[in-house]
């Protein structure tokens, strides 16, 4: 398949005297709406209200009365993109200026793609439906590797060169973030610059850095504005440095290629959540997505020190939002929603100081309504009868879902995943005699020094999880779905070392453990299995991992027609490994040299040079510990482990408890349950 033909991009006008604002203004400053082109598409395409907006919670604002303005992308179809709570709160962040606009676009599904291209509709934001070409910052949220072909697709149709090296002044500053931009090498070559860590002040400070700039007359083109980004030493920008590379294809070096640039680039970290109290007015979607719920974000980071979790090393130190400030977001958010669930979200929800007294209060408040709360991230030691108590309180079970990550003991001290068998028994016990019928187990497969054995533990695992239900409750009304994802080594873990299993392995275990399930046909008829099979998992460790070199893999695959690689039926694996084939042969390297290979110690790694706050020493230390099958304690209970967050960011553990309660509440208007949630 050849290239997609690049939408026909808007001609700039041009005084010739070089100034960026001469040919900034004459464009941006008119941004009409691409709806009287779009709408005809709308009736020839799949779902198409996901492209109409005008949800509860949109903002539209005056193009002329706004100084800066931003686009807003999570590169995945809308059903996904619109709960991403990261976009929600930077959306709504930036709106709060009064100078500042901000408007969200998603992923186009291919067949509306199609449409655009032949009648030359560009990519367009869903707020007032404008060409994303004529903002001054596109702003694209990463949680996954997979989606980098979604946004090559947006910036194409959006009429923007693909290459940041052909960019003008004429074109938006395309700027990364969210986990997956803690190593942006693979798209280094199609972004201009990429944030590190939380964006809530970030994108105040771009925005402030863009307003400066373009009041002074843009002084220095798109260069200038760069260069200023990048001198916050938390804006990587990816042209102000070049990669060296040895003969044997390792990487020799990452350096500046001027002088007024930091040779490192830090991580944002936000401090005192409560002052961040966002999304105060969620959106409210119009078409079906993956999540409808108001969610809270109760606390962010995470020290329990999985060696496999890319979110809980990166977003170091623990930070908890205080029990009042989540009180009082829950009730502003259902006020204005009218959403029935609140999630309680973070990387592990029952690990706050005051998550008893939360869920206690919370339920107290909206008892006897159709309001229920759910905790969509809860470890197997944490969870207990209270809570489980409090969660059903409403008589509503949202699902629970518990993560033991491997099946053996021996599999769990390596990734350090403190959860003993009883453990598991325990908490599911708990969760069936308090009403629920089904829990969700998640577990790894393909991880360091796994064997067979450690996998077909999960089979045994979850037979005596039956057998325990059907004891406790007197039931055989009693079932559990197996859920395996594929390891993938991650950048800023102790794991970035790893090699990776090659996917025949992890699809003869999957097999495997399926037969071992239902060897015993009573049980196995309770325990559901789904499983992602070993080759998106290797795609996504190239991703992962990779450096600039992998950009060209990147672009063969789009090229090829690579979209929505994160969604089994649109990926093709054979479309990786052939573009792998054709394209890294030339740099002396190939897709295992990305994925199957283990690192030595001293060997650079494409993000060396983008500090996420962790000790590179520490971490390879954990790395040898792990494989000695040796625990690490929480340090947010034990001595510090000297992990060189605190120290290196400035930063440090905020928790509780503060002794305060949730309620009383005042509700508004004196009604106990939120007038929304009334319907």
């Amino acid at each position: 398949m050849s290239a997609p033909s690049t939408t026909p991009r808007p001609v700039a006008a041009n005084s010739g005297d070089g100034s960026s604002s001469a040919r900034l203004s004459p464009r941006r400053d008119l941004a009409p709406s691409v709806w009287p082109q779009l709408e005809p598409l709308l009736p020839q395409v799949t779902k198409p209200i996901q492209y109409v907006g005008g949800e509860l919670g949109a903002v539209v604002k005056d193009w002329d009365a706004a100084a800066v303005r931003w686009a807003l992308m999570y590169p995945d179809a809308y059903e996904v993109g619109l709960p991403n709570q990261g976009v929600q709160i930077l959306y709504e962040v930036l709106n709060e200026l009064p100078d500042v606009l901000a408007e969200r676009t998603y992923a186009v599904w291919p067949d509306l793609e199609k449409l655009m291209r032949a009648h030359g509709v560009p990519q367009f934001t869903v707020d007032a439906h404008r060409s994303v070409r004529d903002f001054d910052v596109f702003g694209v949220s990463f949680s996954t590797e997979l989606g980098y072909t979604n946004l090559l697709t947006a910036i194409d149709l959006a009429g923007i060169p693909l290459l940041a090296a052909d960019r003008t002044d004429a074109d938006p500053v395309i700027v990364a973030g969210g986990h997956a931009a803690f190593n942006p090498e693979p798209i280094a070559d199609f972004i201009d610059a990429a944030v590190l860590g939380d964006g809530e002040e970030a994108v105040l400070e771009i925005t402030t850095i863009v307003r400066e700039w373009k009041a002074e007359g843009s002084p220095g083109g798109r260069d200038e504005l760069l260069l200023r980004l990048a001198r916050t030493e938390s804006v990587y920008v990816p042209r102000f440095y070049d990669v060296d590379y040895l003969p044997d294809g390792r990487i020799q070096r990452v350096v500046p290629n001027r002088p007024d640039v930091p040779f490192r680039v830090h991580k944002r970290t936000t401090m005192d959540l409560d002052a961040w109290p966002y999304p105060k007015k969620p959106l409210v979607p119009l078409a079906e997505t993956v999540h409808e719920r108001y969610a809270v974000e109760i606390f962010r980071g995470c020290t329990r020190g999985c060696r496999f979790c890319q979110a809980g090393m990166i977003t170091r130190p623990v930070r908890e939002r205080s029990i009042t400030t989540v009180g009082q977001m829950v009730q502003q958010g259902l006020e204005f929603s009218g959403f029935h669930e609140v999630g309680l979200l973070s990387l592990s929800s029952a690990d706050h100081s005051e998550i008893g007294d939360m869920c206690s209060g919370l339920a107290q408040q909206y008892e006897g309504t159709n309001v229920s709360l759910s905790l969509p991230s809860t470890r197997v030691d944490a969870f207990n009868i209270d809570l489980a108590q409090e969660l059903s309180r409403n008589g509503r079970r949202t699902g629970l879902t518990f993560a033991p990550e491997g099946g053996s003991e021996r599999i769990r001290k390596v990734i350090n995943k403190m959860v003993s068998e009883e453990d598991l028994i325990r908490t599911v016990v708990t969760a069936y005699t308090n009403g629920w019928r089904q829990v969700k187990l998640y577990f790894m497969c393909g991880l360091p020094t796994e064997t067979d054995e450690d996998v077909l533990q999960i089979a045994r695992m979850a037979h005596e999880v039956i057998k325990a239900g059907r004891a406790a409750t007197g039931s055989k009304d009693i079932r559990c779905t197996v859920s395996i994802g594929g390891f993938v080594p991650k950048p800023h873990t102790p794991f970035q070392w790893a090699a990776m299993e090659r996917p025949e392995v992890i699809d003869n275990r999957l097999r495997m453990l399926k037969q071992e399930i239902n060897s015993d046909r009573s049980l196995g008829r309770a325990i559901g299995f789904r499983y992602h099979d070993g080759e998106p998992s290797l795609i996504e460790g190239l991703l992962s991992r990779g450096d600039r070199r992998v950009g060209a893999v990147i672009r063969k695959v789009w090229e090829n027609g690579g979209r929505f690689d994160g969604w089994s039926e649109h990926f093709s694996y054979q479309r990786w490994v052939d573009a792998a084939a054709e394209v890294l042969p030339a740099f002396g390297v190939d897709l295992d040299w990305y994925t199957t290979r283990e690192r030595d110690e001293l060997e650079v790694l494409p993000w060396d040079h983008l500090d996420s706050g962790l000790d590179k020493d520490w971490l390879w230390q954990d790395w040898q510990d792990s494989l000695s099958e040796y625990e690490q304690d929480d340090c947010r209970w034990t001595p510090c482990f000297d992990c060189g967050v605190c120290p290196s960011m400035d930063t440090e553990i905020q928790i509780g408890p503060t002794g305060r309660k949730l309620l009383p509440l005042t509700p508004v208007n004196g009604l106990k349950l939120p007038t929304g949630a009334q319907q």
